[in-house]
């Protein structure tokens, strides 16, 4: 058999690299994955279900643990038992040394970045906020610092005009199996020859929250628009329309250009479709959600505002 391998993480991005491994029995070994707990991921009162590297384990017949605390001493142990020659992490939580120096190897995180480019929770999502034509993936040796350590090796890709945050991590997980695969080969092989960061190009990618991910109409329809696919189409970008929540999920920069001046914000409809004022032009709003509701087409939410008065306005 080959390494040893214990593999850590918890959603849908981390799967492929799970499997690609596990497809590799003769080079690879995974003696144990380790993931979040079964937990209601639909609403409180629904029945805990498991993570989707939990599914994905027991379908390719691997031994699970389950851990939300990573610093417990039978997490430690379980993951010394394992006698890995590597560990492998993919979107779980920042392991303490006691269990990152464990193994002989090292043990190695797949970032959804071109390191040092996006260092934190969301690097994908920012990429895409700030306007990025391109992005990838980074395998690097864990450390004490959060996404610092050194480079194993990156895989890059255009990001697409129109890709949202969704779809771009669908294909980094995809092209992160093949990195992961990858590296673990060059360990396996002594071929590593892992490179320093370059301090002077980090940047950060910090946790969404309810303040970064409100949208701000005073910005250009370009700004606007790559925020809003930024977040697509989870969390969401959001704003409010008397006073309730909205979520826009999808828009389009446009050349639509009526007549007179209009606050940032302001929504006009024109031939059924629905737009909102930004700094430097109109962007029309595809597809948006009011809290309480289904989300929508924005033809259909142009229909239920109400004509005459006071124009309707994000704020």
């Amino acid at each position: 058999m080959g390494l040893n391998v214990v593999f850590m993480g918890t959603p849908d991005f981390a799967v492929p690299s799970l499997r690609r491994i596990a497809a590799s029995p003769h080079e690879f070994e995974i003696v144990l994955v380790v993931t979040g707990c079964d937990k209601p991921r639909r609403n409180s009162h629904a029945a805990p279900e498991p993570t989707p590297v939990k599914r994905a384990a027991l379908e390719l017949g691997l031994p699970v643990f389950e851990t939300d605390d990573v610093k417990s001493p039978e997490f430690t142990s379980k993951v010394a038992e394992s006698r890995p020659d590597v560990i492998v992490v993919a979107a779980f939580r920042v392991l303490p040394p006691s269990v990152f120096e464990l193994p002989r190897l090292g043990t190695f995180n797949l970032h959804g970045s071109l390191l040092p480019a996006y260092r934190g929770a969301a690097p994908v999502n920012w990429a895409i906020m700030n306007g990025e034509q391109r992005s990838g993936v980074t395998t690097f040796f864990l450390q004490k610092s959060v996404d610092t350590g050194n480079v194993i090796t990156f895989d890059e890709t255009p990001v697409g005009p129109e890709e949202n945050a969704s779809d771009l991590l669908q294909r980094l997980s995809e092209i992160g199996a093949g990195t992961v695969s990858r590296s673990l080969s060059m360990i396996a092989a002594g071929s590593v020859v892992a490179q320093k960061q370059d301090e002077r190009l980090a940047t950060k990618a910090p946790k969404l929250t309810r303040e970064n991910t409100r949208i701000d109409w005073a910005r250009s329809v370009s700004g606007v628009h790559d925020f809003v696919r930024g977040l697509a189409m989870k969390p969401g970008a959001w704003t409010t329309l008397g006073g309730k929540m909205v979520k826009v999920y999808s828009t389009r920069c446009s050349t639509f250009n009526p007549s007179g001046e209009a606050l940032p914000g302001t929504l006009r409809i024109d031939g059924g479709r629905l737009f909102a004022r930004c700094a430097d032009g109109w962007i029309e709003v595809l597809q948006l959600q009011l809290e309480g509701k289904k989300a929508m087409e924005g033809e259909a939410f142009a229909r239920g505002l109400r004509p005459g008065g006071e124009p309707a306005r994000f704020s």
